[in-house]
């Protein structure tokens, strides 16, 4: 009980310097694309698909790597040996279903050997003005290039359509996988929110604020029943399955921003079949 508790508060901690609200040398954010939901109707030929690695986003600014907020990640020096000048964009990750064993081995600013666990897998290479699909193209010779087994590419492929990306984004899942990434060959590597860049999922997910703990009845008498939660657009719900019996006996604390899956949404806009996924940064 006493480990599972102080994981939970280490993990939280994490998100909480993670989101530069705690950490006053947090650097400026680094330039990151970011992703829009997948809805059919788009061109997929004009995309690039790759697996969504649930692992945590991570920009090489050519001397460190840094965390969406622009928070430093102190990788050891034998991990980031060889890493080129320029920088590179892509996703600390172990394997599927292994993000609260890379957040722990993270969060650290003392690495530890965990960090032999995680590899740096690199989806694009920050070029002003040039395109996605000729950024590829120099990514692929960049690394081939570089001695360090912890650098790796991640793969790419084009997908010949919605009903193709359906069946791909099935195996994934079935797989273990969260779901897939489309990237448009023809875009530029700009900052911000948009259709550039799909992410694709079984299912949507969002995030919503902790407002109170909801006490279980029956089995789950003594332990949480509910998470009462709040989403930016101020719409109040109960979050009520998803929870392992640590995370019941040990929930969420009040304040802090935890990530949902939903399918879909009721005429008063709120999230149906919501199942809580994690604690996240705060935004």
């Amino acid at each position: 009980m006493l480990k599972t508790i102080t994981s939970l508060i280490l993990t939280f901690l994490f998100y909480f310097v993670s989101s530069g609200n705690a950490n006053p040398s947090a650097l400026n954010h680094p330039p990151l694309p970011l992703a829009h939901v997948y809805a059919q109707g788009i061109n997929i030929k004009n995309y690039w698909l790759s697996e969504k690695l649930d692992g945590v986003r991570a920009y090489w600014n050519g001397k460190q790597l840094l965390s969406k907020q622009g928070n430093v990640y102190h990788a050891p020096t034998w991990f980031v040996a060889n890493f080129p000048a320029q920088p590179l964009d892509g996703e600390l990750w172990i394997k599927r279903n292994s993000f609260e064993r890379i957040v722990s081995i993270v969060r650290d600013k003392k690495p530890g050997d965990g960090w032999q666990e995680i590899r740096y897998m690199v989806f694009d290479l920050p070029l002003k003005g040039v395109v996605f699909t000729d950024r590829i193209r120099k990514l692929k010779t960049l690394l081939s290039r570089i001695d360090n087994r912890y650098l790796h590419l991640v793969e790419q492929s084009r997908i010949s359509g919605h009903d193709a990306l359906m069946t791909k984004l099935d195996d994934i899942v079935d797989a273990g996988g969260e779901g897939l990434m489309l990237h448009n060959g023809n875009a530029l590597y700009l900052a911000g929110r948009s259709n550039d860049l799909l992410k694709v999922k079984s299912y949507q997910d969002a995030e919503a604020r902790v407002i109170a703990h909801l006490p279980g009845k029956g089995k789950f008498k003594g332990m949480l029943g509910a998470l009462l939660v709040e989403t930016s657009e101020g719409k109040r719900f109960r979050l009520g399955s998803g929870f392992s019996n640590h995370e019941r006996q040990s929930p969420p604390p009040i304040d802090t921003f935890v990530s949902y899956k939903y399918y879909g949404k009721t005429i008063n806009g709120l999230p149906r079949f919501a199942s809580f996924l994690r604690i996240r940064a705060l935004k």
